[in-house]
Parts: C-alpha cells; sequence; structure tokens
C-alpha cells in the first residue's frame, strides 16, 4: 500500500483515533451510471464511515467518474 500523502491519527468527524489508511475498490455513481474506482487507497473512520481523500485520490476519483468524462475528452482534443 501506498504511503498517504496526509497523515490523519484522528477521524475530524467523530474524533475517533481509529481511523485507518485503507485499499479498495471503491464503489459511486453518477446520474445513476454506476462506476468503479480499482485500489484506491483513503482514510476510513470505522465508528463513523466518514472518508477522506488525498490530492491522488481525488485525482483518481476524478479519471473514472462520469462526472468529468466530458472535460476529459475536451482535454483529449485540444
Amino acid at each position: 500500500m501506498g504511503k498517504p500523502l496526509l497523515n490523519i491519527t484522528r477521524c475530524p468527524t467523530c474524533g475517533s483515533k481509529r481511523i485507518q489508511w485503507v485499499r479498495r475498490n471503491w464503489r459511486d455513481d453518477f446520474q445513476g451510471k454506476p462506476y468503479v474506482v480499482p485500489n484506491l487507497e483513503f482514510y476510513e473512520c470505522p465508528d463513523c464511515g466518514e472518508h477522506i481523500y488525498d490530492r491522488d485520490a481525488m485525482r483518481k476519483i476524478e479519471a473514472h467518474s462520469p462526472a468529468y468524462a466530458k472535460s476529459r475528452a475536451q482535454k483529449k482534443s485540444a
């Protein structure tokens, strides 16, 4: 697993010290279109379910999300 860019030791939502760095396939949907981000690394709190994403995770989500498909297509044609 990669090294996190952020060093978070306490959940900002609930204050739990059990927050942990995880890697898993992350699933979501945009306007009814499901998509998967494979092997996404992020912080997750097992107590409240909070997720915290660093810059690399956000870039990976954007690269897979249908919400950004139009802007990716425009960049390729430019």
